[in-house]
């Protein structure tokens, strides 16, 4: 019993930090992928390193090596205290960085003039005069990878080449500047597309990846053509934590759950973003996602909120030119659907509401299928998508 309870934790484990594995099967196929092996001879990771680990800066481990060994229990148990152990989420990172490149996209990092470093997967051979540029943005939480991978291939079978940017401060993007302004995340993506000879583009955004979109939209509307932001709260305004509105009453409960540095911590905000979250969610394996993804730049971080959150006020907020497609799962927790109705107040005639049923705050990744139809829609057949009457899915 105790092996399979083993084996059930790494599987829950997956079916939340793997979204594309269990809540995407009808958008994607996988088994061409690879993926990483859990069996007996499977390839375990043995990390001995105070820094996270990432595939991409394995310079940052003071030691890393792979060998074969038998997972068991003892070394599950071992892995909660950051010993000689497995690294799921590390594993589950070079699924995603497969994906992305099974799918004809390539990584690089494009460094910019004030010191900016961005990280980003775009096409391998892009096409610009058949097909149309569209740029993915993320939002909180895992690197781009792990929140865009179930969209890759319908995206790309539409007729989009992508541009996926990991965000400053998330994946292998860093900046020395001091700015940590929604501006100064713009302003980045938009130099780096400058460098890739993007000249115009579509932009989406998720959660924190559509206050950035906000923002680009708002800096180059000669180049955005149409933006698609996915609970994303930009009309929130400061009093809005004190008056209740939010699950938090402060920036600094904000940042201990959306940069969790504690497992109690990152289960509540999985409970907050999932209408359907895992029934088991071991401790081990959230102490494993927090070293490898959330440990790294945490204080930068917990600064991006501060700044994103601090003095807002709707009236400072400009209407974008953009047609705007607006989609929101019915039941999040994080941004309630009240910004989604505020937002297509504000917006007015230039967008279109859609709320999705049974899904939170995830719902990028617990509804792909309605997300990714919605995008393609919007995009692909704008003749069809001119009303501007809010309606459910």
């Amino acid at each position: 019993m105790a092996r399979r309870y083993n084996m059930e934790s790494i599987q829950t484990f997956i079916k939340f930090f793997s979204s594309s594995w269990t809540n995407s099967r009808t958008i994607i196929q996988t088994t061409s992928i690879p993926k990483p092996s859990l069996t007996n001879q499977a390839h375990v990771l043995y990390l001995h390193t105070s820094q996270p680990f990432s595939p991409l800066h394995q310079s940052n481990a003071s030691f890393c090596q792979t060998t074969k060994a038998k997972p068991t229990c003892a070394g599950i148990r071992r892995h909660s205290r950051m010993a000689c152990c497995v690294s799921i989420t590390a594993c589950c990172d070079r699924y995603y960085d497969a994906t992305f490149s099974a799918a004809g996209l390539r990584p690089s990092v494009v460094s910019l003039s004030d010191g900016t470093s961005i990280h980003l997967w775009s096409p391998q051979y892009p096409n610009p005069s058949s097909r149309r540029a569209l740029v993915l943005i993320h939002g909180f939480g895992a690197s781009a990878t792990w929140q865009w991978a179930p969209y890759l291939r319908p995206l790309i079978k539409a007729g989009f080449d992508l541009y996926v940017p990991d965000l400053i401060f998330f994946g292998g993007s860093f900046s020395p500047s001091p700015d940590r302004s929604d501006y100064h995340q713009a302003r980045s993506v938009v130099g780096v597309l400058d460098r890739l000879g993007v000249s115009r583009f579509g932009l989406v955004g998720v959660s924190y990846g559509g206050f950035v979109s906000y923002r680009i939209s708002e800096l180059c509307p000669e180049r955005v053509e149409r933006v698609v932001l996915i609970c994303a709260g930009v009309c929130l305004e400061d009093t809005d934590l004190t008056k209740g509105l939010f699950v938090v009453s402060n920036v600094a409960d904000a940042a201990e759950l959306l940069v969790p540095r504690r497992p109690e911590k990152l289960k509540e905000l999985v409970r907050l973003t999932f209408v359907r979250p895992p029934r088991v969610m071991p401790s081990c394996f959230m102490r494993d996602y927090i070293q490898v993804m959330c440990t790294e730049y945490a204080q930068e971080k917990t600064e991006l909120l501060q700044f994103l959150i601090q003095d807002r006020k709707l009236s400072n907020l400009p209407k974008l030119t953009q047609q705007t497609l607006i989609l929101w799962g019915e039941q999040d927790k994080v941004f309630p659907l009240e910004l989604a109705h505020r937002l297509k107040r504000h917006l007015e005639e230039n967008s279109q509401l859609v709320i999705i049923k049974e899904a939170g705050h995830a719902v990028n990744l617990e509804k792909p299928a309605e997300v990714v139809k919605n995008i393609i829609n919007f995009f692909v057949e704008p003749s069809s998508n001119n009303s501007t009457n809010d309606h459910k899915e």
